[in-house]
């Protein structure tokens, strides 16, 4: 983090909740009466090919916060099945994949989701406001070994939004190293239609 070590004073960590920012380090430096404040993402993983959930809210929240049109919202919507499809044939009745869309229509959320893709990757890693990310800090522990990585959040984001806006072969979206689903599980409640974006922190050390 480019601090000098013996100029630092004191250090406290503090936990957050309900933000990107999962840990807030206050670093205090001598002679100093300003405290410093860095904001850490942080990611523990035991298995090197595991994702880990970065974001997840209903499909509404999204159209808010990216101005996402009507039609594609609707479309997103039958993607997570909060709107159910009325299509028969599909791989799953209770929702649509993005490759059982009209090609007109899978197509327009992947143009979306191209010329958003700096913003939709920025507010999905590093978040909005003063508890927004600085730092990601990635620490993976396989067979009782751990290894651990920090970059600043700028790194972080340029690593992860590196690569193409597709639709994989299962019908999901790729945004990059990110991918977009329907988040699923919950044991069938309501809340197993949200959208969500998912990362292998792993990415972080290459």
């Amino acid at each position: 983090m480019g601090y000098n070590l013996k100029e630092i004073e004191k250090v406290v960590a503090e936990k957050i909740y309900g933000f990107k920012t999962d840990v807030q380090v206050q670093i205090t430096v001598y002679f100093k009466k300003v405290i410093s404040a860095e904001n850490l993402s942080i990611k523990l993983v035991s298995n090197p090919r595991g994702y880990n959930q970065v974001d997840k809210r209903w499909v509404d929240s999204y159209v808010e916060m990216w101005k996402i049109p009507m039609g594609i919202a609707k479309n997103l919507k039958l993607f997570t099945g909060e709107i159910k499809p009325n299509q028969n044939g599909l791989t799953d009745n209770r929702r649509m994949l993005l490759i059982e869309m009209e090609k007109t229509s899978a197509e327009e959320i992947v143009s979306f989701f191209k010329k958003n893709k700096i913003l939709v990757v920025s507010d999905i890693l590093k978040g909005r406001g003063k508890l927004s990310a600085g730092w990601m800090l990635v620490a993976l522990n396989v067979d009782n070994k751990t290894k651990w990585v920090l970059k600043s959040i700028n790194e972080a984001m340029n690593i992860f939004a590196e690569g193409k806006v597709e639709i994989t072969a299962r019908g999901s979206l790729k945004i990059g190293k990110i991918t977009m689903q329907r988040k699923g599980g919950d044991a069938g409640r309501k809340t197993a239609q949200m959208l969500q974006f998912k990362i292998n922190p792993v990415e972080l050390f290459s």
